[in-house]
């Protein structure tokens, strides 16, 4: 069965005719011809009054993470194009005036500390302040929206990567975050959330017809946004977690580290679903750009099994047991944080880093959140 997408069935229903409209997308944002959804839209008879973009910008043209972008205009569709990964990461009055609308068009990856969740959350309590109505238009969870994994995220320990109380793999379509958000975290926007069809849980998105476009610059394939939920983790390290590489999130390492014996530690392992290979790379920016590190690349041979965050903290436990001395956690600054350590903001508390130091093992925290998934079931719709 086809899936039609939210933007889709948007366009199909006529409802934005003559309505102004601002635009929260990037690049993925497409359907199923490629064509951009602000040009789905007003040839929907929508007018376009202005576009919004989330980290990386509105054409994704910045590679880097934590690298603002700024505000611009887009010359083809003569609108203006605001940046909300820049000084404001919540619209102001000025960017939403002579707004009617704010249609929100994103590709998720199903983990909470992509930030594309918490720009759209953002806007939500911007349009509830102006008064502006808000459509989410849904399209898949492209790693499946069936497993959950983690710990909910400590509320005492929100941030930019974190805003709610959440898993690591939340198991949502942006369309149900969207009501979650609004409904259990009291964001209270005037919010319609505009289903697709033909889509099932169980589906990763190589299993639907829907093309294929990187969401963001670091996660190019769908291998990457497979492993991402659990190796985004090495963010919060001193590891390289193979940005500045082709195969960013698969390849892991670090000057330091043998890459056979890694391998072979972490195969012994014996985790479900994955194997490691022994690699050697040289990232081109980021964390020991221009270093040669040995590390492994992960090769997932049955997603299905795969459990991400727990694979992710015997990645952490293997290179630590490698060379203690040299293992360590990243220093701040991190996503807008300046004092917080960043294995903190990305676990969601500060236990992970606290246990591993005082010599337990990170695996040992390899416990999912039991209470989200009954939270969570009332806003499954599909």
């Amino acid at each position: 069965m086809s899936v039609t997408l939210g933007v889709e069935a948007l366009a199909a229903s006529n409802r934005l005719s003559g309505q102004r409209v601002g635009l929260v997308c990037n690049p993925a944002s497409v359907d199923h011809q490629l064509r951009h959804s602000a040009d789905v839209l007003t040839d929907a008879g929508a007018e376009l009054a202005a576009l919004f973009g989330p980290q990386h910008g509105f054409r994704s043209d910045r590679q880097d993470d934590m690298i603002e972008t700024p505000h611009g205009r887009d010359a083809a569709r003569e609108v203006p194009v605001y940046s909300l990964y820049s000084e404001t990461r919540i619209p102001t009055a000025e960017m939403l005036d002579g707004i009617d609308v704010m249609v929100v068009d994103l590709t998720d990856v199903g983990t909470r500390v992509y930030t594309y969740i918490y720009t759209m959350a953002n806007c939500m309590r911007a349009c509830r302040e102006h008064r502006i109505p808000v459509i989410v238009a849904d399209r898949p969870n492209p790693v499946g929206g069936v497993d959950v994994e983690g710990p909910s995220l400590d509320p005492a320990w929100t941030s930019f990567v974190g805003q709610f109380p959440i898993p690591l793999r939340h198991g949502l379509t942006i369309g149900e975050l969207a009501e979650l958000f609004n409904v259990e975290f009291g964001l209270g926007a005037d919010l319609d959330v505009v289903p697709m069809s033909g889509w099932h849980r169980a589906q990763y998105l190589d299993e639907t017809e829907l093309p294929w476009v990187l969401p963001s610059p670091n996660l190019p394939t769908l291998d990457s946004l497979i492993v991402y939920p659990g190796m985004v983790l090495l963010e919060g390290t001193t590891l390289s977690e193979g940005r500045g590489t082709t195969r960013p999130f698969e390849l892991f390492g670090a000057p330091w580290l043998d890459a056979e014996q890694l391998a072979v530690r972490l195969n012994g392992a014996e985790l479900p679903g994955v194997q490691f290979r022994a690699a050697g790379f040289e990232p081109t920016f980021q964390k020991h750009a221009g270093a040669a590190c040995g590390g492994c690349q992960i090769h997932v041979f049955d997603r299905h099994r795969y459990r991400p965050v727990r694979t992710a903290l015997a990645v952490i436990d293997a290179c630590r047991a490698s060379d203690p001395a040299r293992f360590g956690w990243k220093s701040p600054p991190y996503e807008y944080e300046h004092d917080r350590m960043p294995i903190d903001l990305l676990w969601g508390s500060d236990a992970l880093r606290t246990h591993v130091d005082s010599g337990g093992a990170a695996i040992d925290l390899a416990v999912d959140s039991a209470a989200y998934l009954d939270q969570r079931e009332k806003y499954l719709r599909y």
